[in-house]
C-alpha cells in the first residue's frame, strides 16, 4: 500500500508532536491578583522568576519537586517569568521546553513594577527570585526575596495546611 504525500507528512507530524505541549500563558497584573485572591483553601506557592536570573535558573528544580510531591494535595505551584512579552516565543517557551517544567507558567506581562508590586507585597524590593506561598482560607501568607534551597522551600509550605 502507497500512502500519499499529505497523509504520509500528517502521520509523522503527529508521531514528532510532544505528548505534552507546556504552555505559557501572557497575562497582566489583575489577572494574576484575582487568581490569588480567590476564597479557596487551596495554598499557591508563586515564584517570579526570569531565563536570564541565575539563582532563579538553579531553583527552579527545587519547584518542580515540591509540585511531584504535593500533587495530591491542595497546592498549586505557579512559576511567574518576568520576561519581556515580545520574548515569550524565542526565549521563555524554549527554556520552559528544555528544563521539562511542569508546573504551570505565566508571563507577566507589566512594563511598571511600580504600578503592582505594592499591591502584591509592600516588602518586595523587586529583587528576584522572589516567592510568595499564600492560603486565603487560612489568611497564611509568607514571602521569600531570595533563592530557596529544596530544604527550605519546603519548609516553609509545612506551616501550610495541605
Amino acid at each position: 500500500m502507497r500512502l500519499s504525500k499529505p497523509l504520509f507528512l500528517s502521520i509523522g507530524l503527529l508521531f514528532a508532536a510532544p505528548a505534552f505541549a507546556q504552555q505559557v500563558a501572557v497575562i497582566k497584573f489583575p489577572e494574576l491578583q484575582k487568581r490569588l485572591a480567590q476564597p479557596t483553601d487551596t495554598t499557591y506557592v508563586v515564584n517570579f522568576w526570569a531565563t536570564w536570573c541565575a539563582p532563579c535558573v538553579k531553583e527552579l528544580p527545587s519547584f518542580e519537586q515540591l509540585r511531584t510531591a504535593n500533587a495530591s494535595k491542595k497546592v498549586k505551584v505557579l512559576l511567574v517569568s518576568m520576561d519581556y512579552a515580545s520574548q515569550v516565543d524565542k526565549k521563555v517557551k524554549p527554556f520552559v521546553k528544555q528544563r521539562n517544567l511542569k508546573s504551570e507558567v505565566l508571563l507577566l506581562n507589566e512594563s511598571d513594577p511600580n504600578t503592582w508590586m505594592d499591591k502584591l507585597d509592600a516588602k518586595w524590593s523587586g529583587a528576584l527570585p522572589f516567592t510568595l506561598i499564600v492560603n486565603n482560607k487560612t489568611k497564611q501568607r509568607a514571602t521569600f526575596e531570595q533563592e530557596l534551597s529544596q530544604a527550605e522551600l519546603t519548609a516553609a509550605l509545612q506551616k501550610f495546611p495541605k
